[in-house]
């Protein structure tokens, strides 16, 4: 048995054990992923296995597993404080050949990290005052102790890890929140106060530019959150944003209100980024840049004017800061990680997504079966927007 699906023994401390009660002596399909990187486009990297169904953590709860996003992510890389190719659907350049856009990850990844779901079973010690019941649909926070990969049912250990969702609301669409969306929606409000500082200075008939590099579902959802809270909160912002490929380029101009500039990597770098000056009016003032790249990150530095910041996530900036602090400092802007979010931001984005004041980028919904075909396909640019694995089609 895999065992990915528990809790390690090293972390056993930290949570109650489990009590005869809350074990369940019956098996479950999980779904494994190796990095196609690794071990070859001509060999399997998609695994199906019968594993045991986790326990009940005392404190905690047991969710059956509805919806789970494709998402990726380094086998030593900590899910709360880093950043991933997940939710970047099939922008990712996850097996893409083009040496100009050789951004995967050589180790092995484990998807699983975006879970939507129904609370199976609660923890004995768990308070009844915590909100959450049996029949709840939920969406867990990706906690650091998150189990890896797929699977039909996942262990919670803490109950606050649970975040409670309408049971109206699409189970599909929620999948997409716990990371990707989660993490675009803590970017966009860091840069929330850059942009009233800019704006200040730049006084009522100044214009903030901001910039958003990539078009995966990361930079589908910042545009999407960029609009809600800038736009709609009557800043004077102009967003434009910078697409990597033809197909991104589509889905950016699906959104409306945003100039696109597509950053054709094989033009020169002088000419792209006097393109992105152009459509921007001059240089930008706030980059929000989900590419993995150093090329990416050369580019967007040099389209940033003085006193600018560009947001990258955290898992990059600690592995392109030392190679480009110097060159930030000789331009006179700032590079800001950007960790995940909180649990309280994830409740704030249920909200914002199910008034409908912010909608979800396109996803495509396929059963857990299919999760070979549906690699394959993200490999090839195949699949617009977020590809979700179904495990269940009914609740009960």
């Amino acid at each position: 048995m895999p065992v990915e699906c528990l809790i390690p023994d090293d972390r056993l401390s930290k949570y109650p054990p489990t009590t005869p009660s809350s074990r369940m002596n019956r098996v479950c399909k999980q779904v494994s992923i190796e990095s196609p990187a690794t071990v070859g486009m001509s060999k399997e990297y998609v695994f199906q296995y019968d594993v045991m169904v986790p326990d009940v953590p005392a404190l905690g709860a047991r969710v059956k597993v509805m919806c789970a996003g494709a998402c990726y992510r380094q086998r030593s890389a900590s899910v709360s404080s880093t950043s991933s190719t997940c939710s970047m659907g099939s922008d990712s350049g996850l097996c893409t050949t083009s040496t100009s856009n050789r951004g995967l990850r050589d180790s092995s990844f484990y998807p699983g990290y975006e879970v939507a779901g129904v609370v199976e079973s609660i923890g004995e010690e768990v308070e009844t005052s915590c909100g959450i019941k049996v029949g709840d649909h939920v969406i867990v926070y990706p906690f650091d102790e998150c189990p890896p990969g797929y699977a039909e049912y996942m262990s919670v250990p803490e109950i606050n890890f649970l975040v409670k969702i309408p049971d109206e609301m699409s189970l599909s669409v929620a999948a997409m929140l716990p990371s990707g969306a989660l993490w675009a929606l803590n970017t966009v409000q860091k840069a929330e106060d850059v942009v009233r500082r800019i704006s200040e200075e730049k006084g009522p008939e100044g214009m903030c530019h901001i910039l958003v590099v990539g078009t995966g579902g990361l930079a589908l959802w910042a545009l999407r959150l960029a609009r809600y809270f800038f736009s709609e909160k009557q800043h004077r912002v102009h967003i434009a944003v910078a697409c990597l490929r033809d197909e991104g380029f589509c889905l950016a101009q699906e959104s409306g209100k945003v100039d696109v500039i597509q950053w054709n990597e094989e033009l020169y770098e002088r000419i792209l980024i006097e393109r992105t000056k152009d459509a921007c009016h001059g240089q930008v003032d706030v980059v929000i840049d989900f590419g993995t790249t150093s090329r990416s990150l050369n580019r967007s530095i040099q389209c940033l004017s003085k006193g600018g910041v560009v947001f990258l996530g955290h898992e990059t900036a600690d592995r392109l800061l030392p190679k480009f602090s110097r060159k930030a400092e000789e331009y006179g802007i700032t590079i800001e990680p950007v960790e995940t979010g909180t649990v309280e931001q994830l409740k704030e984005l249920v909200d914002l997504v199910h008034s409908g004041k912010v909608q979800p980028p396109p996803h495509s919904v396929f059963p857990a079966e299919e999760a070979s075909e549906v690699i394959n396909k993200l490999c090839k640019s195949e699949i617009p927007g977020r590809a979700i694995l179904q495990f269940h089609s009914s609740a009960q």
